[in-house]
Order: structure tokens, then sequence, then C-alpha cells
């Protein structure tokens, strides 16, 4: 089992004082600092990278959440990964919206936090895989990947290839139609970050809204797809690649 570096970060001496014991409690996890003040975490984090924060939200000075956004700004999805913990429920959409892997609302016990480093110990074993698999020496080309990881909630959520039927985007979000679910995952990405995550090959942005798996498309015409019952309309900025794969079936 991996370890994960770590630090708390919370004004109230009592609950950095709990958020510490859990972590030392906990195997995997190694307590690398423990900070009042998120200016003076930030300080550290600057000499000192960590693979994982437990950071309170209401701070003097400088908020949870605006650390948040300011370690975000270095390398977007590069930096530590945060878990929330707070005494305010109104703030769990700000956390979700800033990437967050999870949101303990205070008073917490031991179970519900292991649980919460559970997730950032399964996140960081997922982002090691490729690393390992491209330093392997002389190894095979693998097939393509069957699968990609999507953030619902604050969970990972694996979901193969071969079931998404089309994808829908909402803004900041996008609802990922599958063939096994009657309900959509909604999930917060972006179209375009979700498109550079899709095999061209396989799937095809048709319009701002719109991605569609190419082998669920049962019938086409100049200007729409039929997906079971969906028809979906190709838009003007998308219709040249769709008429070279439109050439395809004629």
């Amino acid at each position: 089992m991996m370890n994960l570096t770590c630090i708390a970060v919370d004004d109230e001496p009592l609950a950095l004082e709990l958020v510490s014991a859990f972590i030392k409690q906990t195997p995997f996890l190694q307590l690398a600092g423990r900070f009042t003040s998120a200016l003076e975490a930030l300080n550290h984090l600057h000499q000192h990278p960590v693979d994982l924060i437990f950071l309170d939200i209401q701070m003097p000075d400088l908020s949870g959440t605006d650390l948040a956004r300011v370690l975000d700004k270095g390398q977007p999805g590069q930096g530590p990964r945060i878990i929330f913990t707070t005494a305010f429920s109104q703030y769990a959409l700000e956390g979700y919206r800033l990437d967050a892997l999870d949101y303990l609302l205070k008073p917490f016990n031991y179970m519900e936090f292991l649980r919460a480093a559970n997730k950032a110990l399964a996140y960081a074993e997922l982002r090691q895989k490729p690393v390992e698999t491209n330093h392997a020496a002389a190894a095979p080309v693998e097939a393509e990947d069957e699968y990609l990881f999507l953030k619902v909630e604050y969970q990972l959520v694996r979901v193969p290839l071969q079931d998404i039927l089309y994808i829908e985007g909402l803004k900041d979000y996008v609802k990922v139609h599958l063939q096994s679910a009657p309900k959509p995952i909604l999930t917060l990405i972006t179209m375009k970050a979700l498109e550079e995550k899709l095999p061209a090959k396989r799937f095809m942005r048709i319009h701002r809204s719109f991605i569609v798996a190419l082998d669920k498309i049962h019938s086409v015409t100049r200007q729409s797809v039929q997906i079971g019952s969906i028809n979906i309309s190709v838009s003007d900025q998308y219709k040249e690649p769709f008429q070279k794969f439109l050439s395809r079936w004629t």
C-alpha cells in the first residue's frame, strides 16, 4: 500500500488536534505538518509539497476555498488533493466546484474520516498506474483504455466506454447517458475536457452540447443522428468532420 503525505489546516485548536490524531491513526497517512492559518500552510507547501490537505474553510486572512484556488492556479489537477473539513454545509457545492475529493461536515467521527482518506488513497493509486506502465521496460503496446473515471459527487466512478450512448453538456457539468442505466451520470467537467479524454475513433462531437458514441448511432441524415429514440442535430461548427464521417455511410 502506498503512503500519502498530508497536512491539516484549521484555526480551531481542538478541531486541528482531532484531525491530526485521525491522520496519525491511519496507517497510509503521514502527517507532514499542522497549521492554524492557511497562509502558513501555503508558505510551507511552496517548499514542502504534499499529497493531501485536510482543510478547514472558514479561517481569517485566507479561507480554505481561497487556498484551494491558489494551489490550483499553478498546475491545475497536479497539486495536492483536498478534503474540506467544515461546520457549514452551504460550502459543499463550492467544494465540489473546486474539485475537492471529499467534504467532511463537523463534527465527524473516525469512520467518516477514514472513508474520505480511502478515497484519496484510491485516487492516488489510480493516478500512479499510468506512470508505472510508461516506465515498464520494453512493454508491449497496450490496447486502448476501455473505460474512464468520472467524478460523481465526491467519488470516482468507473464508466466503460462501451456503455456510453451520448454526452450532453450543461455549462460546467455534463450528463453521460448510458446504455445500462435509465438515468444519466452527472459530473463536474467541461465538454472540452471530457472530449479530450475520449478516443476520437469512437466518439465525435457534433454539437456544442453533444458528443455521440459512433457505434451507437442507428441512423443519420445530413443534419442529425439518431441514437435510440433521441434525435441530435449537427451544428454548423461541427458539420465538416461530420460530413467526413457520413461519407463512410454512403
